[in-house]
């Protein structure tokens, strides 16, 4: 073996192996070999009287992956690491060198930020040493991590019987905790509008109070309303128009966060489903002439693109669409953003979407055309509209109507499938000119509150806030949720979207941790500990000091909140326990809740909790049209209801309760016959 080149993903080895000669030998890692250690002083792996310092071991679950790199390793002339472009793959890629014996200073480290041949070959011609200012700040972020996870945890599961706590999962569940007690301590307060509807020329519109005597219309009350309903008797006399353009700018292409969030709206994908699928792209998928990576790396803070990608962009929109819809190219990156990879973009112009559609699941195909359109928009000429504004007035009370006509649809030529604006049309209004209201109505209102987070909302919100980087957003969401700390519900009956709601555990888990450790659990603190680890990264700021001054402001806050917090006791059941006569209460274990003997661990009795009954099929007196037999109201595992078949699973005829057919979906035929006939 000349080359052994060693990644950590099955999939991306395949693709990588494409575009190598026959004298490499791609094989994968799959995923971290190692990581700190859980023996020694509680059971930290960290020695933190000795400067901190780690103690790594290999993972029991990649012990044969490791000892097969070593004998690899052994046979080859030269090993090369080609991990993920970032502080997890650089750390990766040390901990790969230190099993296998590497030197640090050789150059045998190769970074792409697209699974392309160009990207993989130019860098196969440029390797590089391990970056060990990278490897240092994600050092020091597992360090920390595994501080506060293992110390907070256990003082937690102790007192208050919550499962853990971390650096940043907490600083979100405080974000939803303080958002679930504004709109608990939230006032309502009355308002009342006034509309009129006009027809003119055949077309309907709509004007609203906005200012009465030159001055913004307040209605408190209804008796407000009722002497501006009174006032406004009669025809209107329009006023004032202004004619005017407007214009969109294109939206700058993806990154981690904001790829999240329009995946959250656009698509219904959850942020951890749609790194999933977008870590599937990224890696390569067999597109008829072998693996490919279809879009370049995921987790990035930054807008820019690559000069290559821009030039072959504005050469497609004008040979397509014409120089007209050609835009400027424009960076705007974060103050924070480490600016290390390129935005999110297709890796080749000529994949478009419908071309590869038979290649991809339908959920890699509504992801992968999504980032297409933002990519290629973002280079578009703005959308232009023509605006029209009208004062209708009348004794006093001034009501105003907008309208708005795309004119130049500009980027939204791409982009159209996902923006929801629409064109409101005014019929041709005349200054001077009088028009009597077919209706004017009263309505009456109260303030809101302030919305709950939704996956996108939260994502954003970490993301301004400075807390975490792209590649945790999605585990921080999932981890809140997974400790049961919040739930992702429906935000109201009619409604679609799904807000975050804290369970009691979690506001309790909260409030505990904002009663002793609000000096760390905050955002400020996280924010500037984000800084602190980009600073390692950079070679700016030493890993042992930032650790020493987090752990001397830490340790005291911990052993007071052993000394004050409360120990919550297990909640009773209403039995004595069989064995010894003791009280039996509900515990949690690390397969949900269960109930056990309070005298435990002298009487160590046991039981699981009795699953509710499922709600049973009721009999419909309706006849299956396929066989005949009695059709049953049945509960789907989403909490809605249908007619079955009693003759399941021989028949399979499901369909709604208003009789329309229900067709099950067909999952993966499409995909395997595609793959099949490549």
């Amino acid at each position: 073996m000349k080359n052994l080149v060693i990644v950590e993903s099955p999939s991306k080895s395949k693709t990588i192996g494409k575009y190598l000669s026959q004298d490499y030998t791609v094989v994968s890692s799959k995923g971290h070999i190692r990581d700190l250690a859980t023996r020694g002083k509680e059971g930290l792996g960290v020695d933190i009287e000795n400067d901190f310092a780690p103690t790594y071991e290999v993972s029991k679950d990649k012990t044969d992956t490791v000892k097969d790199l070593k004998s690899k390793a052994k046979k080859a002339e030269h090993v090369f690491l080609a991990t993920d472009p970032d502080r997890e793959g650089e750390a990766i890629s040390w901990h790969l060198a230190q099993e296998l014996g590497l030197s640090e200073e050789d150059k045998n480290r190769v970074t792409f930020n697209e699974i392309t041949k160009n990207a993989v070959t130019e860098a196969f011609d440029h390797p590089r040493p391990i970056d060990m200012d990278l490897v240092h700040s994600q050092e020091t972020r597992r360090i920390l991590d595994r501080i506060i996870g293992f110390k907070l945890s256990k003082l937690l599961k102790n007192k208050i019987k919550s499962k853990s706590a971390g650096r940043v999962q907490s600083v979100a569940l405080k974000l939803i905790v303080d958002r679930e007690r504004e709109i608990q301590a939230f006032k309502p307060e009355e308002y009342w509008t006034l509309d009129a509807e006009f027809t003119k020329d055949g077309k309907k519109f709509t004007a609203s109070l906005s200012k009465i005597n030159g001055k913004k219309a307040k209605l408190r009350n209804e008796e407000e309303a009722d002497a501006a309903f009174a006032a406004c008797r009669g025809p209107f006399l329009i006023s004032s128009i202004k004619k005017g353009h407007r214009r969109r700018e294109a939206k700058l292409p993806f990154i981690t966060s904001t790829l999240q969030q329009e995946a959250v709206t656009k698509l219904s994908f959850s942020s951890k489903r749609t790194m999933s699928i977008a870590q599937r792209l990224y890696e390569g998928i067999d597109i008829g002439s072998g693996q490919e990576g279809l879009i370049t790396y995921m987790r990035t803070d930054s807008t820019r693109l690559s000069g290559t990608f821009v030039s072959a962009a504005r050469s497609l929109i004008q040979d397509d669409y014409g120089k007209e819809y050609l835009g400027k190219y424009k960076v705007v990156n974060d103050a924070s953003s480490q600016d290390a990879h390129e935005a999110i973009r297709p890796t080749n112009l000529a994949n478009t979407p419908e071309k590869i559609k038979q290649y991809l699941t339908n959920e890699q195909y509504r992801l992968y055309k999504m980032i297409y359109a933002r990519a290629l928009a973002s280079q578009m000429a703005p959308a232009k509209y023509d605006t029209v504004s009208a004062v209708l007035s009348q004794n006093g009370h001034d009501f105003t109507t907008q309208g708005s006509t795309l004119k130049f649809d500009g980027y939204l030529r791409v982009y159209e499938d996902y923006d929801s604006s629409k064109d409101v049309i005014l019929p041709e209004l005349t200054e001077g000119e009088e028009i009597t209201a077919d209706k004017l109505s009263k309505n009456q209102h109260f303030t809101e509150p302030p919305a709950r987070y939704t996956e996108a909302r939260l994502i954003k919100a970490l993301e301004e806030d400075g807390i975490g980087r792209p590649s945790t957003y999605a585990m921080i969401i999932d981890t809140i949720q997974a400790r049961g700390y919040v739930s992702l519900e429906k935000a109201s009956e009619k409604s679609r979207t799904k807000v975050f709601v804290p369970t009691e555990q979690g506001i309790l888990t909260s409030d505990k941790l904002d009663e002793y450790f609000a000096d760390i659990i905050n955002v400020s603190y996280t924010a500037d500990m984000e800084k602190k680890l980009d600073n390692i990264s950079d070679g700016e700021a030493q890993e042992t000091m930032i650790l020493r001054d987090f752990y001397d402001r830490f340790q005291p806050l911990l052993d007071k909140a052993y000394e004050g917090m409360e120990k919550i006791a297990p909640e009773k059941v209403g039995e004595t326990c069989p064995d010894c006569g003791g009280e039996l209460v509900y515990r949690t274990g690390r397969y949900g809740k269960f109930i056990s003997c309070s005298n435990f661990p002298k009487c160590k009795y046991t039981r699981q909790i009795a699953a509710p009954e499922k709600e049973k099929p009721e009999p419909t007196g309706k006849m299956c049209p396929e066989c005949g037999n009695e059709l049953l109201k049945r509960k789907s595992r989403f909490g809605t209801y249908f007619l079955g078949c009693s003759n399941f699973p021989k028949c399979r005829h499901m369909e709604k309760l208003d009789g329309e057919p229900i067709v099950p979906k067909k999952t993966g035929g499409r995909r395997r016959t595609a793959r099949k006939a490549s």
